[in-house]
């Protein structure tokens, strides 16, 4: 009786272990398929509202922040009013997204929700101002905007030509016979020369040109042409599958010269703010503008600083632009 109990003890405790294995699994399984929470970047752009699509200019340095439960995400919009924001630790997939924006002079915008994915276009209103605002001393008016820049140009002067003949010796008719170097056919022997010139200091070859003129010719060719990479160094091989055969050797010679030239452009002024791009390598830009009638030339220098305008300037692969809006008591005319 007492070996019965103890078999019936035994098997309730493997029933009891096998639960207990399959609730495991079964929580695992479960666990599993949980969705776990992604970090999510948001991509968008920040702009003034306005009726005037051409007024709608981008704000920079506006501050964001973007929640969803526990992830949350800052950023600061560029200069082109763009701005990437990630949050973290991670947003479950349909769970809400809120983002927000703010910058001194414009009223607090919240967006919500927000889908991930989608461009967010933020459009934030001026703050209003009192129906009758204490008018602002007229500090000047500006005029006849132009902007002038220099940039560096690249010409070539022909300073003369190279000429040179050279031998390339060998005796015609031996059969190759595994000759270091045979014929375009592999049946005779040939001779492989090559010659070497040097343009000088900042000189350049161009044209390079080889040709036979004693020998016998129609049994030769020319192999390849070698230049250093800043063209001064110039080599060319050839090869001679006869008699001994002259070649005469011809090229141009140039000298690169850089030179400065000043250029102008003139900007797009919409409403209180002038727009204008600049090449990317375009140097020392400055305004000329007329200021209460006087002609003022104002170098915008590396900190952008106008006494009459907030400038800021974004840089892409094809251009720097550049963006200036006057400041209180300037007005264009």
């Amino acid at each position: 009786m007492l070996a019965s109990m103890s078999g019936r003890k035994k098997l309730a405790t493997a029933i009891g272990l096998i639960a207990l294995a399959g609730a495991i699994v079964a929580g695992v399984v479960l666990w599993s398929r949980i969705p776990r929470p992604k970090p999510v970047t948001l991509h968008g752009a920040i702009i003034r509202q306005d009726p005037d699509p051409n007024k709608e200019q981008p704000i920079a340095d506006a501050q964001i922040i973007a929640t969803s439960g526990f992830a949350t995400g800052t950023a600061v919009s560029d200069a082109a009013g763009y701005f990437n924001v990630t949050l973290r630790p991670g947003v479950l997939p349909r769970q809400p997204i809120s983002i927000s924006f703010a910058q001194t002079g414009y009223r607090l915008l919240v967006l919500q929700p927000v889908l991930p994915g989608e461009l967010i276009i933020a459009r934030m209103t001026p703050v209003s101002r009192a129906p009758h605002p204490p008018p602002v001393p007229t500090k000047g008016v500006i005029a006849n905007v132009a902007v002038r820049y220099s940039q560096k140009t690249t010409s070539t002067l022909n300073v003369g030509s190279a000429v040179k003949t050279f031998q390339v010796v060998n005796t015609g008719n031996v059969p190759c016979r595994g000759a270091s170097s045979c014929s375009p056919d592999g049946k005779w022997k040939a001779e492989l020369g090559s010659i070497s010139m040097d343009a000088g200091e900042r000189n350049e070859f161009r044209n390079p040109r080889v040709s036979c003129i004693a020998g016998p010719c129609p049994f030769t060719r020319t192999i390849r042409t070698d230049f250093s990479e800043d063209g001064r160094m110039v080599k060319i091989s050839v090869l001679n599958w006869s008699d001994t055969a002259t070649f005469l050797f011809e090229a141009e010679v140039y000298h690169p010269m850089v030179s400065e030239s000043v250029r102008d452009s003139y900007p797009v002024i919409f409403g209180q703010a002038l727009n204008f791009t600049l090449p990317p390598d375009a140097e020392g830009p400055s305004i000329e503008a007329e200021l209460n009638g006087s002609n003022i030339v104002f170098p915008l220098g590396p900190s952008l600083c106008l006494s009459w305008a907030n400038c800021n300037v974004r840089v892409d692969k094809d251009a720097k632009i550049y963006r200036c809006e006057l400041k209180p008591g300037y007005r264009f005319r």
